[in-house]
């Protein structure tokens, strides 16, 4: 059956849905977006998603076409319509249609889109028990990395890349010192430290990363917000990612050498199972 989506006001057909042609995201990546999972029907972290939201539109000067009410009922409207129990909700807004000229329209009409993906087994990835592999590519992104833009080509190569190396995802590197993942935070572990990269225009402020730093310092782990290289990575006792959509995935390989014993460490399998539970307990 085709997926209810969420179109400018109008639940439709994903058959049925439409934007313009002059769309200023399709013709200027000018949007953002965030993407919410759902776990036995209910929303992860909804509020901290809606936050990031405002805050990449006001960034960007961009209007909000709708409250953060109106935002979690059409959330809510989605999961029941597609019956969603273990899946994700993306969602989409752009600066909206207008002929195409790079300076802004005057008063545009912001396009908002949401749909689902269904996700049977998303927190039982069988990856989070075997690790997965990166490789490191050159950072080659815009500066502001810390809004949530629609400006995917160079994560989605950064992706490819990694797949052409037999890897899962690739971590990005800027002047010797990995800024993050094409699609999620990147984080090393020594001893009982967990190192993450500082927030800065160089991340994005990773909703998931908020949650299992805070989590890890109620857990008596010690974190540092700093950058570190490829080289502490490739000689840490364990590393892993966080994102939506994985939540904390184990790394145990970079660039074909192991990390720590080349399997998930029990730091990362701990800040996973606590995450899991604490947000399945908060989730709307």
């Amino acid at each position: 059956m085709a997926r209810t989506v969420y179109v400018n006001g109008e639940y439709l057909p994903e058959t049925e849905a439409k934007v313009s042609i002059f769309d200023r995201g399709f013709l200027f990546a000018d949007g953002v977006y965030e993407v919410t999972s759902v776990l036995d029907g209910k929303l992860i972290d909804f509020a901290g998603h809606a936050k990031r939201l405002q805050r990449s539109l006001d960034e960007l000067q961009m209007a909000n076409p709708v409250t953060e009410d109106e935002l979690l009922g059409i959330h809510r409207e989605l999961v029941r319509l597609n019956d969603i129990d273990e899946g994700l909700i993306y969602l989409q807004i752009t600066r909206g249609a207008a002929d195409r000229d790079f300076a802004f329209p005057k008063d545009p009409v912001p396009t908002i889109v949401l749909f689902t993906q269904a996700k049977p087994g998303l927190a039982q990835n069988p990856m989070a028990k075997t690790g997965m592999k990166v490789i490191s590519i050159e950072d080659q992104r815009w500066g502001r990395r810390d809004i949530k833009t629609v400006q995917l080509l160079y994560p989605s190569l950064g992706k490819m890349m990694a797949k052409a190396a037999g890897a899962d995802d690739a971590w990005m590197v800027e002047d010797g010192h990995v800024t993050e993942g094409t699609s999620n935070n990147a984080y090393i572990v020594k001893g009982n430290t967990i190192i993450t990269r500082h927030l800065g225009t160089e991340i994005l402020h990773g909703i998931t990363r908020v949650a299992v730093l805070r989590f890890a310092r109620e857990a008596q782990m010690t974190v540092e917000e700093r950058p570190f290289t490829v080289d502490e990575a490739k000689a840490a006792d364990e590393a892993f990612i966080t994102s939506a959509s994985s939540f904390v995935m184990p790394v145990v390989e970079m660039d074909g050498a192991p990390i720590g014993t080349g399997k998930p460490g029990h730091v990362t399998a701990r800040l996973r199972e606590i995450y899991l539970d604490e947000m399945r307990r908060a989730a709307i």
